[in-house]
């Protein structure tokens, strides 16, 4: 078994930071990306941002300058600085962590979500 849990919403206004946090713990063997998603009320899920095995990074064009995805891979533990929080980026921020849980099985796993809101 694996679990996913973010942690670090909260309310802010405009222009305000806050930095969220995943952590997958349990049967993993080793991971191989996490990325973080953003769904806004009423829409789809996006992606955000993510980090593969390799440190390479990726972000949505909405969102680069802005937030920074980083991890601490001791703990398996990624984190989602996000600075210059604008109303847009309010929603529930989701972690998604694909790794494998034993040699060539490889699977992916959501968290439960984390709010953020800012709040003109």
């Amino acid at each position: 078994q694996v679990q996913v849990v973010e942690s670090g919403g909260g309310s802010v206004h405009p222009g305000g930071s806050l930095r969220l946090s995943c952590v997958a713990s349990g049967s993993i063997f080793s991971m191989i990306a996490m990325t973080w998603y953003h769904q806004a009320p009423g829409k789809q899920r996006e992606l955000v941002a993510g980090m593969d095995s390799g440190w390479n990074t990726y972000y949505a064009a909405s969102v680069k300058g802005r937030f920074t995805i980083s991890r601490d891979d001791g703990k398996n533990t990624w984190y989602l600085q996000m600075n210059s929080l604008k109303p847009e980026d309010t929603g529930v921020y989701y972690c998604n962590a694909q790794l494998y849980t034993k040699p060539a099985a490889m699977s992916d796993y959501w968290g439960q979500g984390t709010q953020v809101t800012v709040i003109s």
